[in-house]
């Protein structure tokens, strides 16, 4: 979804360059500011100068145009082009560790990412690249993941039926009907479902750049959706339209595969959202080499060019409001007491939850404009993540660049719906879905920095309640119980890992789990969701879209970020 977080960023640009700067204000793309790429920093030191630069006082730069709360990829693309635009702007990261979900870490010899897992649309002279090159000017590599860059197993790894995703529209066509030889209408017809409606990314933008009323009334009149087929399909679920193209239930099941990438069920989601998410991926996936914190590494550097920072271990506490309701600064925590940080304009990456329910102050919160942005949203999936270390290459292990989705069974939905209701105590060895990546043999510098070493990613889903009653224990200090549970559930999905890849059963050095809380804790996630307010279709239909942009009804407070306005991959 970078293509809709890029159109986001822009939109805004625009609004911020609209209401609060002259027009005199720099293009950020008016020049080319690629170079040719240095080679890959693996100094431990230089690299923690960039992305560990921990808050204090005197580090704030003087007469800042904005402050960002946040530094994921939102966060800092927004920052890096308000840079560009010639603004000097503070970013505050609660981690001690820059970059969001495009963060990694670190056990036990292996480095581990934590959300950016592939990305679409990243080949030469497509939109995405051209303003990820200028944002990071030139300095972030990709790599093209195998041609088969998905595959869906419906069952257990070596008996259940695998079914590949191949890369470029004609192949992925082709290859799929190769797959269902009796599907070749039903899939031709997806194809063309797909494609018609991912144009409709564009009116989703329009809609949030025009009047709020105009976009109601053209919304409740009828004459948005007779204008743009997107939105007069917008509340057709995913499994509706799959279930009307074919009653091939497997063929159903890959259709439909893609959603825990934004993290709701095909009954629940929008075959819209599904079509733009599908074509991103039409060309297949493109993995940063170095990994995803050389996303946060590059960026940086040009936010501080322009007399910005980049601070960590910068919790905020509150959003501050002057006398005349309008944001002007917020409040860093700092040992035991507070630091006040002022500037005209607040942006938000911390995600509607967190910037509406807890750091504005109670009186702005009991607005009606904060009350009905809030009922307009709910908090998405929480999932469960396990990392794992393996001794060997990716050639004596038998990994793969491929990201595989496993599913226990081809009825997605009921699958889903049954675990979701579960207890904590049937949910633990029954995971409806599993999401299998090996970082480690998509980045062709990883042998370099780490020979003989191997990593898995798996993530999964999970139901925040089942962990609640820890969530004011002191993250690693949460007791025996809440390890025996983590523990369980842990152990089940390497099983299933381990039928996908037998081979790394005898060579597993480091596991690391990660739970609801874990997010909660890492990632500011309230409930510990992955892709903060949820992707439902009530939230794609025209009037919420309208409603949820970048301006808020805080005068000089914007949203950014997929956890705010929509989904990353």
């Amino acid at each position: 979804m970078w293509v809709y977080w890029i159109l986001l960023v822009l939109l805004l640009l625009a609004v911020l360059r609209r209401f609060f700067w002259s027009s005199s204000s720099p293009n950020p793309f008016s020049v080319d500011c690629r170079r040719p790429p240095a080679p890959l920093v693996t100094d431990k030191d230089i690299r923690k100068k960039v992305l560990k630069k921990a808050f204090s006082s005197a580090k704030v730069p003087e007469n800042l145009d904005a402050i960002v709360i946040g530094s994921g990829i939102g966060g800092l693309g927004t920052a890096v082009l308000l840079s560009k635009a010639g603004k000097r702007v503070l970013v505050l990261e609660q981690h001690g560790k820059a970059g969001g979900c495009c963060h990694t870490f670190k056990k036990q010899g292996f480095e581990f990412d934590v959300g950016i897992h592939y990305i679409g649309r990243m080949h030469e002279e497509s939109l995405t690249r051209f303003v990820v090159d200028q944002l990071t000017e030139g300095q972030l590599q990709w790599n093209k993941m195998p041609s088969v860059f998905d595959a869906v197993v419906l069952g257990e790894p070596g008996n259940g039926g695998t079914y590949r995703l191949h890369s470029g529209k004609k192949e992925y066509t082709e290859e799929l009907k190769k797959q269902f030889p009796d599907e070749a209408e039903a899939i031709d017809k997806f194809v063309e479902l797909v494609e018609k409606m991912a144009h409709g990314i564009t009116h989703m933008t329009l809609l949030k750049m025009m009047p709020v009323t105009l976009a109601k009334f053209l919304s409740r009149t009828g004459l948005l959706a007779w204008f743009s087929p997107f939105f007069k399909m917008v509340s057709r679920s995913v499994t509706d339209v799959v279930n009307e193209l074919t009653t091939n239930q497997e063929l159903r099941a890959v259709l439909s595969y893609i959603f825990p990438t934004y993290g709701v069920l095909p009954d629940r989601a929008s075959f819209c959202l599904h079509a733009i998410l599908v074509d991103h991926f039409f060309e297949g996936g493109w993995y940063p080499q170095g990994g995803p914190s050389e996303i946060a590494f590059h960026t940086i550097p040009v936010i501080e060019q322009a007399g910005g920072a980049v601070l960590t271990k910068a919790a905020v506490q509150r959003i501050l409001v002057n006398a005349e309701g309008k944001a002007c600064g917020v409040s860093v925590k700092k040992g035991q007491g507070l630091v006040d940080v002022f500037a005209p304009v607040v942006i938000s990456d911390a995600g509607i939850f967190n910037t509406y329910e807890r750091l504005l102050p109670e009186e702005i919160r009991a607005s009606h404009g904060i009350k009905t942005q809030l009922r307009m949203v709910d908090h998405s999936l929480a999932g469960f993540s396990v990392f794992i270390g393996v001794r060997g290459s990716k050639e004596e292990l038998g990994l793969e660049g491929t990201n595989y989705f496993i599913y226990p069974h081809n009825n997605l939905d009921k699958v889903m719906n049954r675990f979701l209701s579960a207890s904590k105590e049937e949910a633990v060895d029954h995971n409806p879905v599993l999401f299998v990546t090996s970082p480690s043999s998509k980045d062709p510098t990883w042998q370099e920095r780490y020979p003989d070493k191997s990593t898995l990613c798996i993530i999964g889903f999970a139901r925040y309640e089942w962990f609640e009653e820890w969530k004011d224990e002191t993250v690693q200090k949460r007791g025996a119980d809440y390890e025996s549970l983590k523990s369980a559930i842990t152990e089940s999905i390497l099983k299933t890992v381990m039928k996908l890849y037998p081979r790394i059963k005898d060579n597993i050095e480091c596991v690391s789990a990660g739970t609801p809380l874990t997010n909660q804790h890492y990632i500011a996630a309230p409930t510990g969701e992955m892709y903060g307010a949820d992707h439902s279709i009530s939230r794609m239909k025209a009037e919420a879209v309208a409603i949820l942009r970048p301006q808020t009804p805080v005068p000089n407070l914007f949203l950014t970020g997929r956890k705010g306005l929509k989904c990353g991959s």
